[in-house]
Parts: structure tokens; sequence; C-alpha cells
């Protein structure tokens, strides 16, 4: 009852009522007056929808205030000491890694902005999942690096908050929150397919309540400590939810939440059924040791959730089940709510994150209490979380969600320490990971697909492809970056038990079988995913763990994580059933379990000084570890040889992932370094055959010419030999986790990357393997990567090229870099496409030829190593071993004797372990210096295994097994050879399964049966004869050949020769020359010292060779002793004898390959300067003919008629009526003209909202203006012959210089719109390239068929008098134009026509009042011509001083244009009574005013503008035109203009000049030469129009306003001057197209009198050193006092009426800079910052894609929908309207300049570049950019220059979609 009362009352003066009640120390009545009405204001029975209750809730919140004025005085008590502003996507933030401690740490721009980061290493970024700003919180940042509000601590002088001004919102807020949780039950559905879209709806409805919400958290400290204590209030909470049994809705809706924790699989645990068996749905048996493993905690819960068993089948592979028990059954499945804040989660979680919960759940954060309860409760709902996440289709977006709260409350390391230890945040972590992943395990198929017992992820499922585990995994990471955190992980035994069961579920994960026969059907695409979930879920926590084994301390920690790594692998080798040998043709790149091994290893040997033989297991165990990542190695080498090519290209991405810089040092790093941990500690003979034989090329090793190889086709022989030997000297050559310190391996990271390529800043930063966990340090950015970077490369700065292209800042690699550092191995290693390697040889070739060091094709150079650390010196054994031996010195012989399957390559190689070998000199044996006596090695090819020793051993017979068909078998062994030589003549061969019937002593050798023997040895000493039985297996059946070999036979081969003696041999063929190998240290000991000179680091194979022989000589006396011997028997070393004639053919083979080489030399060179001079005619514009084609009178030739070249039938000749020539043209509208202004300065572009930018002083507008004020007073056609246009919107034609047929062009057409491969640009808008030099052009402009000849009578300057020459242009300007429109000539004229007018808008050419008048085409025509002329003036600088005949003249199209617009004009006679000639140059009759009073007066003289006059007389007369009568015209109109500049001037007086000025002139009328003084004229002047009593007062007005300065005769003279030049130029060019007249060059000041020259206007008499008067040009031919009185008169008589508008109208300053874009700021963030946020004039929203248009600064919607008009959207109607379709906007969010060209668009690049030279292109790097000067030079240039078209190649259509 009282809550309807207080209902109907006015809700401002109920809540002040209330209020007031509740303030009274007994208050139980307004208590209970309030719930009553909250009651039924808040009933949840109600729509949502209903904003009723939430204005309620507003108006008792401030208890009767307005709510603005409560928000307002909440903030003032706000005590926070930190920002908290939180964002969601696509926010711009910034991050500062100088001042941040954790690497998540961000802060928003304003923070940003008001802190202090100059020199700091900051970036700006968009949030990709939200977050939120860390200002003043010091566990995340450093305090130097906070705010101005946020560094004092603002929380000690806020004054405590009055009881009562929070105390309604105790009372309101829990009952409102338990409405909207009300609603969150109500509006719950299960899962369906409708689901979504119902919980969508709710979400919509409950939109104001929650923002509601989030706005109170807005209002500061004050408020969110009241929100906290209401959200973690458990009685409330109780007494809310559950209290109401009378309340029938209130018990459903609690059923509703009951049954939404049940569904959810979230029950009391008392009814969970404990079942700790494990299952496995393939029906395989039990998961052996990896479940014992994993079930060392209790019990725990029954399988996965139900819904996910209908997937079963996946990919045909069975899924397997198996609840591994974890630690606690309670972490996954027990939930009880106990306050208001956990019900929210829970329902925030169910409806799958909604952005405003989130948001309102975070803007808590900055209370403290209120962290520390939400950072529990959201670990508690954790495994709830992953369930969620797992069954949502949404799951990126609510990734980022989950992503954007945990990464606030795990960042902060004494808050993850507090929940580690109370709430089990690790085992929550761990299990929960588990429990995801064994939602997707599958059978393993490794090695033994029957008894396989291992389980793995199945990379196809949706889970592992969509990256669905990522925020799960990216907490982990995150927690473990705590120290604490961390070391509390690796105490935990059962928790790393459990982890590395986690980690073997991705070992041997997405297996690949080598197809052999068919091509794979179905390439799969799963390797992505594997990759990512490798190095995500498995390297990065490892490296995140590593990060805290750094010091001696930390020792045991590792002891622990190496032996359950170890324990781990012994159960997975068990449970895939591994033996000794891997299965064939299969190999998976996933081995974590090994890496994490060998990365704990590495760690604990560099950096915790601990003993690696204590870390290391048996023999046996190191024999299986090796196998896997060996597998791996020679599987690479099998790729590149394309033998899984059928296994399509994703196993060549596979390839190269692993090697990728991001991947490496997670993957091939660990693998090679466990290789050579193995191979350190293995016996050596076994190590070098395993290699061999797993890179299958065992059988290619033997000293017969011929052999069978079982395992490899022909053609993959020789890469995979290649492949087996590079491995072999990566292995022995890497240093990187052997023995390199940090800054040594960062260096040669650096240097292999920028000896593939220059690089960028940013590309190098991308390329070099960085530790992945960002704690480490190596942070990118950090002062040793700059420092090293300057060390090793230079900078070059970006460049533009002349094609346009535009480079960026490049490092480049220092001279002394590439002379000692550069490593091919290193290079090797890295790359990811093999022509890298190419590349870095090809730039080091380069290099030694520029610096002088080497001009022949040099080998790899051999570069001395880092010393290995002392755990590691058994590698060096490898190089010493009998085996390797007898490799190089078969694979010596091999080449020597030319046998197949050899290569440069290899040879390189074999010299690169021997060096190794000779540089690694094992310390124990005592260098034997007495020759050994042969017959005493029975066993073996070598006496001992000392690599110095054996070099020079002489090996005289070798006995080996070749098919019957080889050259050796029919040669009789020698008699010589007794049966004894077989001790040391072993086979190098291995048919071991075949050779079990032969003698021992044959098999000693056999590389396979050595290894099965060291092998078995090892197997027998650790596990008796256990194993044994299954090995005859495994090797005798696997590598017999099958199907018809050819029978094999023994033969026994004469050799004869040591590895010394071959390498001479080898040296001599290499030079091709005997005898060529003399050193000088044979005959003076002492040039051993000076031997490591430049000359043997770099060169190719020769200087290889001596290197080596030098080495072993200065090592070994007995090698020197055994070189000088081999050098003195000077006769040719002899060669086996059945090799005579196959000597003498490689000889003839070498110098045929020379002679080809030459050959091929010479044909590439003679066609190159073929090439080159075709280039020069088709481009060069300078070349003659197209020079005659061009300048149509430039030369005197006296040829009948000018010839043309058509590009496209090649044929020259003439241009007639019947087949026009034309010109190749680009018509473009064009408004830059429009867009000059009188400053000098650049319009700046505004960033703030004070400065704006006026368009009123352009040209433009100033000539708009003056067009509208004639035409408000003025005959409209006298109007429109007055002005030009074609300012804005003016056609431009532009030509590249050739030529062609109309008809060919026509042709040429048809077959372009035929074929469909067009590149961005339209046929059917006549769009086409020209044919020879692929410039983009538009239309052809007909050559108006030229006769040479009467040329020269043209040109003979005239000496008639001035009045006939008038008459006779006054007598031509009557005949009428003839006009024949039947030739295909003048057809073509008007089409060319067609095409110019419609090149531009209609807007650009309607001036008329009349519409559809002709003078509106007249207008437009000789327009057209001015547009043309004006664009060339400012090409050339503005000036003509330069004169000459520039390039641009040379492709001038001016000549034709003018004939195409003369043949058109001459259609329009000029009314003779309107002709301006004859008011020109006569006087005229007073007409009677009274006829013509109803028409308006036509334009007077002096306001008519002269250029445009005399375009219209020249574009009248008949062409072609008489030169003299050219300079007719222009000296009459040169007097107009001069009179022109007489009244403006005169204007700019003050009244008392005036008259001074006035009286002095008059004084010399009547003097000889008075017409040709300017004083004379000016004072006639100035009385003439002073007879229009107006015309001077209102200038006297003006003018006292503009100047006080003082008028000398000197100034007058250069003012004339300088008004008349633009005349002057104008007619200057026009005659130079018109007749060819060269312009003369001139430095500026002389440019009036040299260019009044030119034209003819100087009196005869007139000497070069005299000062020129402007006036002594002026020609009159009638009185020039009566005539400019007839002009001033025209002017008084409107004057006398309109005198402002008169003024206006005189002073016309002709005079405009060169057009400019915008000025911008130096720094990009200035332009950034203000204009991201801003919105757009139009439609007054932020625009997603903001666009700033360069020429006018009108800020534009870039694509936006909401500016469309017609279909166009705003940047393309922009382009029209500013540009006349071209436009040039910078795109702030990309930081990138677009252009608009028409329908075509195209990206133009940046100017605004970081500090290394480099675009930033969407602003991923977020790096500070500066103003490149140079660039914006560069657009602005093509811009005023026309050029877009041609230099930018990459142009699409836009639709009008931007």
């Amino acid at each position: 009852m009282m809550a309807a009362l207080l209902l109907r009352r006015d809700k401002k003066s109920t809540a002040a009522h209330l209020k007031a009640d509740l303030n009274r120390t007994d208050n139980s009545s307004g208590v209970h007056q309030l719930q009553e009405l909250l009651d039924s204001v808040l009933n949840p029975e109600r729509p949502a929808g209903d904003t009723e209750a939430l204005e309620w809730c507003k108006c008792l919140l401030a208890g009767g205030e307005e709510f603005e004025e409560f928000c307002k005085t909440v903030r003032s008590y706000d005590n926070a000491t930190l920002c908290g502003l939180v964002w969601t996507a696509n926010f711009v933030a910034y991050r500062c890694r100088t001042c941040g401690i954790s690497p998540c740490m961000s802060l928003c721009a304003e923070c940003f902005n008001n802190g202090d980061h100059t020199g700091h290493d900051f970036n700006m970024f968009r949030s990709q999942a939200g977050g939120a700003c860390d200002c003043g919180d010091n566990n995340v940042m450093r305090d130097s690096g906070f705010c101005r509000r946020h560094r004092s601590k603002t929380g000690t002088n806020v004054p405590s908050v009055p009881r009562e001004l929070l105390l309604m919102s105790e009372m309101v807020l829990p009952r409102f929150i338990i409405y909207v949780i009300q609603y969150l039950r109500d509006g719950y559905s299960e899962p369906g397919p409708a689901s979504e879209r119902d919980l969508q709806k709710v979400l919509q409805q409950l939109e104001p309540q929650i923002s509601f919400l989030e706005e109170l958290t807005k209002m500061g400290g004050a408020m969110r400590t009241v929100l906290t204590k209401i959200l973690t209030n458990q009685q409330s909470y109780k007494d809310l939810t559950m209290g109401q049994e009378e309340n029938v809705h209130a018990k459903k809706n609690y059923d509703k939440y009951l049954s939404a924790l049940k569904s959810s699989g979230l029950v009391s645990s008392d009814e969970k059924n404990a079942s700790g068996v494990i299952e496995l749905a393939a029906g395989t048996g039990v998961l052996s040791d990896l479940g014992a493993a994993a079930v060392a905690g209790d019990p725990a819960e029954s399988s996965i959730e139900d819904d996910q068993d209908g997937s079963q089948e996946v990919g045909q592979r069975k899924r397997v089940k198996l609840s591994s028990s974890t630690k606690d059954p309670s972490i996954m499945d027990v939930l009880k709510h106990k306050c208001f804040l956990e019900e929210l989660l829970f329902w925030t979680i169910k409806y799958e994150f909604p952005q405003k919960m989130v948001t309102f759940l975070l803007n808590m954060l900055p209370d403290q209490d209120y962290k520390i309860s939400f950072t529990r409760t959201f670990v508690q709902h954790y495994a709830f979380i992953m369930k969620t996440l797992m069954k949502s289709h949404e799951s990126d977006t609510m990734s980022n969600r989950i992503v954007h709260i945990s990464v606030q409350l795990f960042s902060n390391e004494e808050l993850a320490r507090h929940v580690t230890e109370e709430c089990q945040l690790l085992d929550i972590m761990v299990t929960v990971l588990l429990y995801m992943m064994e939602s997707c395990l599958v059978k393993s198929e490794l090695q033994d697909e029957e008894n396989n017992r291992h389980v793995v992820v199945n990379c196809g499922e949706a889970l592992l492809k969509n990256n669905t585990y990522w925020p799960l995994v990216s907490d982990f990471i995150n927690i473990l970056s705590h120290q604490s955190v961390a070391k509390k992980f690796l105490e935990d035994q059962s928790l790393l038990m459990l982890w590395m069961s986690f980690v073997s579920f991705f070992q041997g994960m997405n297996l690949n079988k080598r197809e052999i026969n068919e091509h794979v059907e179905f390439e799969s695409q799963t390797y992505y995913a594997a990759f990512a979930a490798e190095l995500e879920a498995c390297a990065q926590p490892m490296w995140g763990l590593l990060t805290h084994c750094k010091v001696k301390e930390t020792q045991e920690y590792t002891k622990t994580v190496v032996r359950y790594c170890l324990e781990t692998l012994q159960i997975w080798f068990d449970s895939v059933n591994f033996v000794d040998e891997p299965a064939p043709h299969q190999v998976s790149f996933h081995l974590p379990l090994h890496r994490y091994y060998a990365m704990f290893l590495s760690k604990a040997v560099k950096c915790q000084g601990l003993d690696l033989d204590s870390l290391l297991p048996d023999q046996e165990m190191l024999m299986k570890i090796m196998i896997h990542p060996l597998q791996i190695q020679a599987s690479l080498s099998e790729i590149h040889s394309n033998m899984w090519v059928r296994n399509g290209l994703q196993i060549k991405g596979q390839a190269m992932t692993y090697v990728q810089s991001h991947f490496c040092n997670s993957m091939i790093d660990p693998d090679i370094y466990l290789l050579q941990v193995c191979a350190s500690r293995l016996d050596p003979d076994y190590f070098i055959s395993s290699v061999f034989e797993r890179f299958k090329v065992v059988d290619l090793l033997t000293m017969a010419s011929q052999h069978q190889n079982t395992v490899l086709d022909p053609e993959h022989e020789r890469p995979m030999l290649e492949g087996a030997l590079t491995f072999l000297v990566l292995l022995l050559s890497l240093r990187i986790h052997l023995g390199m310190t940090d800054d040594d391996i960062l260096r040669a990271e650096m240097v292999s990357q920028l000896c593939m390529n220059d690089r960028t800043h940013s590309s190098l930063l991308d390329l070099i393997p960085e530790n992945p966990n960002p704690k480490s340090g190596t942070v990118p950015g950090s002062s040793s990567f700059e420092a090293m970077l300057s060390a090793v490369a230079d900078f070059k700065a970006p460049v533009f090229e002349p094609g346009g292209s535009m480079q960026q800042g490049m490092y480049t690699p220092k001279a002394e870099v590439w002379e000692k550092e550069f490593d091919p191995i290193m290079v090797i290693l890295r790359t990811v496409y093999r022509r890298d390697v190419q590349t870095a040889m090809d730039r080091y070739t380069a290099f030694l030829k520029e610096s002088g060091f080497f001009s022949g094709n040099p080998w790899p150079p051999y570069k001395e190593r880092t010393p290995l650390h002392p755990c590691y010196k058994g590698l060096g054994r490898l190089l010493h071993c009998k085996t390797l031996h007898i490799v190089l010195f078969t694979l010596l012989y091999k080449i020597s004797m030319d046998h197949q399957n050899m290569s440069e390559h290899v040879l390189c190689m074999v010299l690169y372990l021997i060096e190794l070998g000779l540089d690694n000199v094992l310390q124990e044996e005592p260098e034997e210096e007495e020759p050994c006596i042969e017959e005493h090695c029975h066993d073996s090819w070598f006496p001992g295994t000392n690599l110095l020793s054996n070099l020079h051993h002489v090996i005289n017979f070798v006995r080996v097994r070749v098919p019957e068909t080889a050259p050796e078998v029919k040669r009789e062994p020698p008699a010589s050879t007794s049966t004894d030589s077989s001790s040391f003549a072993q086979t190098s061969r291995r048919f071991s399964g075949l050779q079990r019937q032969n003698s021992g002593a044959a098999q000693v050798f056999s590389l396979v049966a050595e290894r099965r023997r060291k092998f078995q040895e090892i197997i027998n000493r650790s596990s008796g004869e256990a194993s044994q039985a299954v090995r005859p297996k495994s090797s005798a059946t696997k590598w017999i050949p099958h199907g018809s070999t050819p029978q094999l036979t023994t033969a026994i081969l004469e050799i004869r020769e040591s590895m010394i003696s071959l390498l001479i041999k080898l040296h001599h063929k290499l030079s091709a020359k005997q005898n060529s190998f003399c050193p000088p240290w044979m005959e003076d000991p002492e040039a051993f010292v000076r031997l490591d000179s430049v000359k043997y680091s770099h060169g190719d194979g020769i200087s290889a060779i001596e290197r080596i022989l030098t080495k072993a000589a200065f090592r070994a006396r007995q090698n020197k002793r055994c070189i000088q011997e081999i050098c003195m028997k000077i006769s040719p070393p002899v060669p086996p004898k059945r090799n005579g004639p196959a000597d003498k053919k490689t000889m003839d083979k070498e110098e045929r390959r020379q002679k080809a080489r030459e050959r091929q030399q010479k044909l590439l060179a003679e066609f190159a300067s073929r090439q080159k001079s075709f280039m020069e005619t088709a481009m060069d514009v300078e070349s003659p003919d197209a020079d005659a084609a061009m300048d149509l009178g430039s030369s005197e030739q006296q040829v009948s008629e000018i010839l043309y070249d058509c590009v496209i039938c090649g044929q020259s000749g003439p241009s007639t009526e019947d087949r026009p020539t034309g010109l190749v043209v680009l018509l473009q509208a064009s408004s830059v003209l429009g867009h000059r202004c009188k400053s000098t300065e650049p319009k700046r572009l505004p960033t703030s909202d004070e400065e704006h930018i006026y368009p009123v002083d352009t040209c433009a507008a100033t000539h708009d203006v003056r067009l509208t004020t004639l035409q408000r007073f003025f005959n409209d056609s006298s109007c429109l012959q007055s002005v030009s246009i074609g300012w804005e919107g003016g056609v431009y034609v532009q030509t590249c210089g050739h030529t062609l047929h109309i008809d060919c062009h026509k042709s040429y057409m048809e077959s372009l719109r035929n074929d469909q491969v067009l590149q961005g640009f339209s046929v059917d808008k006549g769009e086409f390239t020209c044919p020879l030099c692929r410039q983009f052009a538009n239309s052809v402009l007909p050559c108006y068929p030229g006769r040479g000849v009467e040329k020269a009578h043209w040109q003979t300057p005239s000496r008639r008098n001035l009045s006939v020459l008038v008459k006779e242009v006054e007598d031509l300007q009557d005949q009428l134009g003839t006009f024949s429109s039947e030739t295909n000539l003048s057809r073509e004229m008007e089409s060319v026509i067609k095409d110019i007018k419609n090149t531009t808008q209609k807007k650009y050419m309607d001036y008329s009042k009349t519409p559809g008048s002709p003078d509106n085409d007249f207008l437009f025509m000789y327009s057209v011509a001015r547009t043309n002329l004006e664009l060339e003036l400012v090409h050339r600088g503005g000036d003509l001083c330069c004169g000459g005949a520039s390039a641009a003249t040379k492709r001038s199209c001016l000549n034709q244009l003018f004939h195409v617009l003369a043949m058109h004009m001459r259609l329009y006679s000029i009314d003779s009574a309107y002709n301006p000639w004859t008011r020109l140059t006569q006087l005229t009759q007073k007409r009677d005013s009274h006829v013509c009073n109803d028409e308006r007066p036509e334009v007077p003289l002096l306001f008519r503008d002269v250029p445009s006059l005399l375009i219209i007389f020249v574009l009248t007369m008949p062409q072609p035109l008489h030169k003299e009568h050219f300079t007719c015209i222009v000296k009459v109109l040169y007097t107009l203009q001069y009179m022109h500049a007489i009244a403006a001037l005169s204007v700019k007086f003050s009244a008392e000049e005036r008259l001074a000025w006035k009286n002095s002139g008059a004084l010399k009328k009547h003097t000889s030469d008075a017409e040709k003084s300017w004083e004379v004229l000016l004072s006639h002047g100035i009385s003439e129009l002073s007879k229009g009593n107006r015309f001077y007062e209102v200038a006297t007005e003006e003018i006292s306003v503009i100047s006080s300065r003082v008028w000398s005769p000197q100034s007058i003279e250069y003012a004339l001057q300088q008004f008349c030049l633009p005349f002057l130029r104008i007619s200057s060019l026009l005659q130079h197209h018109l007749f060819g007249d060269d312009l003369p060059n001139c430095l500026s000041e002389e440019e009036f009198p040299v260019l009044a020259n030119c034209l003819g206007l100087l009196p005869s008499a007139f000497q070069p050193s005299n000062q020129l008067h402007s006036a002594s040009c002026l020609d009159w031919s009638i009185s020039a006092f009566e005539i400019i009185s007839q002009w001033c008169s025209e002017v008084t008589e409107f004057a006398d009426m309109n005198a402002e508008h008169a003024v206006t109208l005189v002073v016309q300053d002709p005079h405009w800079t060169a057009p400019r874009l915008l000025r911008l700021p130096e720094n990009y963030n200035t332009i950034f910052q203000y204009y991201h946020r801003k919105a757009c004039t139009f439609c007054n929203k932020v625009p997603k894609d903001p666009a700033l248009c360069l020429v006018c600064g009108t800020f534009v919607c870039l694509k936006g929908l909401c500016c469309k008009q017609q279909n166009y959207c705003e940047c393309v109607l922009h382009s029209q309207h500013c540009g006349a379709a071209t436009g040039i906007f910078l795109l702030i969010n990309a930081s990138v300049i677009i252009i608009i060209r028409g329908h075509r668009f195209c990206l133009w690049g940046a100017v605004y570049l970081d500090a290394h030279g480099e675009e930033d292109r969407d602003l991923r790097r977020g790096k500070p950019l500066y103003l490149c000067e140079e660039r914006y030079k560069v657009l602005e240039q093509q811009w005023v220059s026309h050029t877009f078209d041609h230099i930018n190649k990459r142009w699409g259509p836009h639709y009008n979609g931007l």
C-alpha cells in the first residue's frame, strides 16, 4: 500500500523524503518504506526493457538531487591512485618497455601523453583483446613512468566520504544487483540451435541496466568501495537469493539457477562418481606407464562430458578417451556460490563473456579488496570457463574476453603468488589443460602401428585448429613468468609429472608418412595447428621455466626436470615399442620431450655449472634419444631432395616452419644440440655410420665407378650425399649451445640474416630468434640489439628510385663483416628458402670482386670456431675416427676419378671436414714421427684414428663389390696382390644382409655392420640377451634389394694414393694444369710463419686445398715430407691404368665446357647490347625521329611533309586526311591550378580545433568570384570571352610522344577488349597502354597534316607596317571556318573533342546563363588551351628562365591540340559588332545609349583577361597562322595589358601621389616619344579614370588600408614589368609551340627584356646594355591617347553605378605561387591523436577508417556507408569535388597515402617513416613516425606533374566504394 502511494509521487521528492528518513537515528520506518518501494519497482516479472526501474534507482541513489550532480559530488571523493581505464578491442593504447616491469603493461593515451617517455622504447598498439591502463600500479610498471595525475598519491589528501552521501546506494544497489541476476537466470536457456539468439536478446534488453552498473564504477574510488562491499557480502547474498520462500517467482528463478549449475556439470561433490579406471575407447588395452604416471593422485572423475561423444570419428581415427585422475576432483566440478560477485561471474561465463559485463567487472579492479576476491572467484571458476570455451561457437571472441580479464589478474606477481598459495592455481591450471587436451586424443601411429600404446592429440580437431586452448596456455605462461610461482611449480614433483604427461600428448603428433606411389589426394593443413600447439603449449612454458633456472642455486630444479624428462622419454619409447631402428618413411617434427631435455641440459651446463655426465643416461638410452632428431635431419634433406613430393606442398611447409625464425630456437636448435651431446658421448664410428645410413647414402660410398642403391633413386643420391655431409659440418661447427655467449649468438644471427639480404630494422628484429619468453632480457629494441646492429651493419637511408618504387631504410653488412665474419654454415642453418644460401654467396662474390680480394667464383669461406665448452670436447672425436676418414678418402678418390653424382658442393664439404679435423687436433695421441709400417695394420684401412697421420697413409688396393657389368670386373688382379692385401682392402660397402656367408675379414668395414656390432656391444652390456631376438629380422630383411638386380661380384682396385696425394691431384685438376701446387714453404721454411694471410681466407677450391695442405704440413713434419716427395715427382701423377682415355676425356670435357661458357658469355653480351639499343630508341624521346615528329617546326628541314612512325604496324609516313596519324595521349581533368595561392608558404594541416583552412584565397575561388561579378552586370556572351575557366576541372593533355595510325589504334583496342587479362584499366572507357612504352593513355590526338615548305616564309620577320597587319588580321578573322565534315581526319577531330569534354564533369563546363549556349563551348575550348599552357609554366617552375626546349616540351602535344581546338572554334564566328579586335584597334563612335538600354553592356576591355583574348584570337584565325600576324596580335594585346597594369597600379596610390604623378606626366605629354613613356601614359590614365567621380574615391578608401609605401620610378617600372610578365610568358610559350622558336636561357631579372625580344616587341634600336623600360615595347597602331580614353570611359561609365566592383575588377593580380600540398607536422602522432577520434563533420560519427585530403585538409570517412550519396562513398565524392577526380588521401589509421584517379585507385606508400627509415603500414609496430620530406616532395611533384598514372603501377578499380 505504502509503495503504491510512493510510486504516485514525484520521484525526486520521494527520494529526498526517504533519504531524510533513513538519516535519522531510528530509521526502521525508512528502511521498511524503501524495501516496499523497491519490491514493486524492481520487479523481475516486468519486461527488462522497462526503463522505469532504472529511473527510480537513479533518483533514489541521488537522494533527490540531479543524478549528474550526484555523480560529480561522488567523484570529488575519488581516492584512487590507479587509472584502471578499461578498453575493448581496437582501442589505441601504448606500451613502454623502459617503464614496464611486466611485459603486459599498457597505458591509455591520456596517461601516456601526460607521462614523460622521451627516449624510451615505447610503441602504440591496437588492442586485440582489450585491456586496462596500468598507470599508478607499481607492481606492473616503474613509478617514473606514471603520468602527472597518478604520480602524486592522490589518496592522501582526499576528504573522507560523508556517510549520508552513499547511504542510499548501500541500501538500493544490493536489490538492483539481484534484480539483474534474476533476469540473467530467467533468460538463460540450455544450449541448442536457437539459444544463441535468445541469449543475445536477453543481453540486449539488459543493456541499460548493465551500462548503469558500468557508469557507477566510473564514479571513482568511493562508489567502488560501496560496490565491493555489496558484491562480496555473503550474508546479503544469502538473504536475497534464497530467503524468499513466499515468492513463487523467486523460487522458480532459484530453481533455474540450480539447473543451470547442474547442466554445466557442476554439482556438489557427493553426487560425483569416482572412478579411477583408465579405459581406452579404441580398445587397445591399458595405457601402461603413462597411465601409471598419471594416476599418481586420487581416483578421479568419470570420462569427459558426454556431449562430446558425438564426434567419435575424426578423420577415420578413433578418438581415445582416458580419464587420468588428477590431484583433486573438486577442481573440475564443484562450484558453490557464496556472494553476488561469484554468481555474476558465473552468468558472465554462461553468457559467454558479454563485453559490458566484462567491462563492469574490470572497472572495479582498482579497488584492492575487490581485486583479491575477484581473482579468487575467477580461479574458482577456471575449469568452468574452459568447459564453456570448448562448447562455444564464438571461441575467438570469447578467448579474447577471457584474456582481457586474466591478464589484469595474473600479471601482478603478488596476486598470482597469493592465489597460487591459497587456491592451488597451478594445480587447477595444469589439470584444466590436461582435461582439455584429453578431449581430442587419438592413438599414435609412430614406429610400431599395431603395438603402439601411446596417445597423441589429433591436430585436425577444432580445439587445436582454432587455437581454442590459447587463453589457458597464455595464462599459464603468464603466471610462470613470476619467479615465486615458477619455483612452486618446479618444487612440486607430482605437478611436474602431470605436466610431463601433458607434454607427451604432443610427442610425435601430426605424423607424416611418405607417399611412395600415388600423389596424396587431400593435402591436410593440420601442420599449422601442430606447430602452433608445440610452440605455445610446450615451448613457451618451457622458456618460462628456463628463465628461473639461471643461477647455481637453482641446480636442484634442473636436475628434477631432467630426471622427469628421461623417465617420460623412457615411458614413451616403451609405449611406441621402439627398439633401435626408426620405422622407414615416417617423420614427425614434434618431439617436445626431447627438446625439454635438451634445453634444460644446455642451461645446466651454461648457467648452473652442472657436470653434463651427471645428467646423461646410459649409452643405450642415448642411442635411442639420438634416433628421432637424426631422423628429422635426414627427412629435411629428403624433403629438399624432392623425395616427399607426392605428399604435396604442405610437407615443404613443415620443413620451412621447423627452421623459421619464430620456431628455430624451440625446434631445430635443441635438436641439433641434443645430437651434438649424443655425438660427444657415443662411439664416433657408430655415430658417423648411423648418419650415413639415416641419409641412405651408404651404397654410394664405394670406390667402384658403378654401384646399386637399394633405397634411393639415382637422381636423389647427390642431394642426399650433400645433405649428409652438410649436416655433419653443421653438427661439428655450430656452437650456439656449446660455448658461445649470448652476444656472440646475437652477432652471428644478425650477420647471417644480413648476408642473405639487406634488411629493414623491423624485419631484422623479426628474423632474429629471441628467447621467446619476454622476461629473458633480450627484448627487441634492447640496447644490445642496437649496439650490435651498428657494429655489424651500415644504414642505407631510404631513397626514392626514379621508377617510383620507394625504398625503405635498410641495413647492409659492413665490409669487414663480409671479410671476416660471413659464415655460410650459419646461413644454411637459418635459411627458410634454399635460394637464400645462393643469394648470400652471390652477395659475398660481389663484395670480393668490388674490394679486389678475389675475382673468380669463390667457395664458401672457412670460418674459425669459438672453442668448445670442456663438457663437449668429445665432439671432436668424430673428426678423428676411421669411419669418417674412409668416407673422406673414398669421396676424394671418386671426385678425382670423375665418378657420377659427385659435385663441387660435395668436395667443398669434404674439404671443410678435413680442415675442421686439422683445426681440432685431439691432444691425447702423440704425433707419430716415424712413418708407420703398413703391414701391421690388419684390422682396418688406417693405422690409427688421428687425421694428421692418416692424411699421408697410402692405400694400395681395395676390394669392392660391383655389379658384373662394371668396367672394373674385366681387369685381372695384378700378380703382386697377395691375399694379405685384403686386410686393408676392405670394402666400404654395406651388404651386411647379403654377405652373411662371407669371411669375417671382408666384413670388417661394412659401415652398417660396424654400427650393428657397436650397438650390440652396448645392448649386451646393459640388458643381456632380452632384446636380441628381434634384431636379425630388422637388419636382414630391410635392406635386401628385391627384383632382378644384376649379380654382384668382387673386384680389386689398385689405388696407391693417400689423402694428400689425392688432394694434390685435385689441385692440378681444378687449376687445369700439371704441377700447379708449388707452395712457397717448400723451399723457404720461414714462409710457415706468414701462413694466415688474406690470400687463403677468400678464394675457390684451389685456395682451399692449398690452405689444407699448408695446415697439414705445418702441423706434422711427416705430411710436409710426403707433400714434398709428391711434388718432387714432377712427372704427372699416374692415374690407374684403366683410366688413360677417360682422363684425357675429362680434360677435353673441361676444355669443351670452358669454350661453351665463353660462347654463351659472348651471346649474352650481344643480346644485352641489342636490348640496350632497342630501349634507347623506344624510350628516349631525345632521339631524332621522335624529335621531328614532335616538334613540327624545330628544324629547317626542306621536306614536303612530316613523317610519323606508327608503333603498331611499324610503317612510317605522313598523316593524311584519309589515314590520319595520332599521338598517344592521356586526358585528365585537373584542379591543380585552382589550388594555387598567393602566399609563398603552403597552408598547414590543422591539428587542433583552433586551426582552420580557408579556401577563399585560392586561384579557383578568385576566378569564380570574378566571373560571377562580371555576369551580374555585363552581357553574358561577352563575359564568357573575358575570362578563362579550367582552373578547376580543366583538361590537361599529356603524351608519351609515340604516334600510331588511328585505324591501327582501333584494331588494337578491339584486341584489348577481347583480351580478358586486363591490368587495372577499363577498355570500355577508352583506356589503354601505349603499345611501345606501356604508358597509360586514354585517347589519340590526330596530327594535322603538316606542310614543312612554307615554314621558311612564314618565319621571315615582317618589315611591314603594323597598321597594315592589323587590317589583315581583321580580314582573316572575318573569314568563316570551312569545315568539311566528311574526311576521316575531321571525324577523328570531332571524336577527340568529345573525349576532351567527357574528361571533365559537367559543372566545370557550364558557366553560361542560357544552358547549351555555344558561348559555353567556345569558352571551354579556349580554356583547355589556357589550362595546358599554364600547367606547362608551372612545370617549368613558374617562369621561362630555364628556356631551352626542356624534356617536357619534347613530349608536348600542344601543337596538335591547338589544331584540333582551332578547327572546332572556327565554327563559331565572332559577331563583328562585338569583335574585341576592332575595339582594340579602332576608335568607335558612341552608340546611342537609348537603343540598347534593355541589353546589358559588354565587358570593358580593361576588365578582360588578356591571355584569354590572345588564345581566342590565335584559335579563331585560319590555320596555319603566319608569324607576322601572331606578332601583330601580341603587340596589340600588349598595349591593353600595359594599360591594365597602369590602371591597377594607379588604384594602389594614395590621393596625393596620384595627383603628383598625374601632373608630372602631363608635362611630358608633348615630347616625341610620349606614347612610349610610362609617366605620360600613367598620368593620362589617371586623368581619364578620374572623370568618373566615384572610381578613385572608393579606391582610396580601400587602399589606405593596404599600403603606406612610397612609389619611386624604379618601383613603378618594376611593378609594371611584373604585371605584364605572365602575359609575356604565355605568349612566348604559345609562339614556341606554334612556330618552334626556342626559348632562351636567362637570369630571372633579365626575363622581361629577353621575352620581349623573343616576341618581337623590342624596338629595333634596343641595345642589351641599356636599361629597358617596359613602355618602350609599346607599339600603337593608332593614337595612344584616344584609344586609352575610349578604354577608360568604359570603366568610368560602369564605376558611376558600381564603384566597388569596378575597383576589384581592375585590380587583378595575375601572380600565383606554385601549387603546394598542405604542410604536415613533423611527428605523425600529432595527426593521429587529433584525427583518429575526431567525428566526421557530415555524419557526426567517429569513422572506422578516417582519411584526410592532403590538398585541402578535408576530413572524410573512407569506405563509410554513413556518408554515401548516390552510391558514391565520401572519398570518391570528395576527389571529384576537390581535384576533379584526383584525390590524395592520408589514411589516419594506416599512415599510408592512397591516390584516387578517376575510377581507379592505388596505394601510394607512406610519407611518415620511423627512426630507421621504414614505413609502418596499418601502424602495426606503433613506433613513432616522422615526416620524410623527400618522399613528400615526390608526392607533390607527381601531383603537380599529373604523373600518378605513369609512375604508380598497382592500380585497381574502386567501384565508388572508397
